[in-house]
């Protein structure tokens, strides 16, 4: 299957995902394209960036040659720091994740079912994967989103009906944001709801490309990063 239109790329993907976060909002970010949502803080907005690796209100990644080893992400990408910034060690950033302090996490992902179930730490064909602090995030903080590619590198696609990957966390999701669609989650296993696609795209060719049923929203529109 062809696609209709371009997809957007991780850039784009973390842009979107930065029009979720509210101001004064603790936000943890996840290896893989959720690690650039820190570049892309909303205007007038301040967000304190967390990380397991124990630094809150880091600012967005730093420059190549610019960067400091003692100041990481959770991807090990060297971030910049902030006023206010402050320091400590892992234990207490995992004390602040498991004691539900976190107000958004962004995860990658490599699966999420119809449920909100998150697949994103084992991948079965390669037999390769880490128990990781995606876990932790998933039952502790207060929302999650998976922001991810729609479909793998062979057209699989990652939105599902059921996981067939282990399990990170059940019924954790609250959004998806993909390089074509922005689909919640919604309570009570009641499906999932298409609110934005990319543009030149519709819900028939979302639908085709997501192996799940979506509803579609009244509201359906392309996707918005202001």
């Amino acid at each position: 299957m062809s696609d209709p239109a371009p997809r957007l790329d991780r850039d784009l993907i973390a842009m979107r995902v930065a029009r979720e976060f509210e101001d004064g909002f603790v936000v943890n970010l996840g290896i893989g394209i959720p690690t650039l949502c820190s570049n892309f803080v909303p205007e007038g907005v301040q967000v304190l960036y967390q990380s397991e690796s124990g630094v809150l209100n880091y600012g967005p990644l730093a420059e190549e040659g610019r960067g400091s080893i003692d100041l990481i992400n959770a991807g090990g990408q060297f971030v910049t720091p902030n006023p206010g910034m402050a320091l400590f060690d892992s234990a207490e950033a995992f004390a602040m994740i498991r004691g539900g302090h976190i107000d958004v996490t962004v995860l990658g992902g490599l699966q999420v079912s119809r449920a909100g179930d998150l697949a994103n730490w084992f991948l079965p064909s390669r037999g390769i994967g880490n128990v990781g602090g995606a876990m932790d995030l998933a039952a502790g903080a207060r929302k999650v989103i998976v922001a991810m590619e729609h479909n793998d590198r062979t057209g699989n696609p990652k939105v599902v009906d059921q996981c067939t990957f282990p399990l990170t966390g059940a019924r954790c999701v609250d959004l998806i944001v993909t390089d074509i669609a922005v689909i919640e989650v919604l309570p009570d296993e009641r499906g999932l709801l298409l609110k934005e696609h990319a543009p030149g795209w519709s819900f028939e060719a979302v639908q085709k490309a997501t192996g799940a049923r979506l509803e579609r929203s009244p509201s359906l529109a392309e996707f918005t990063f202001a």
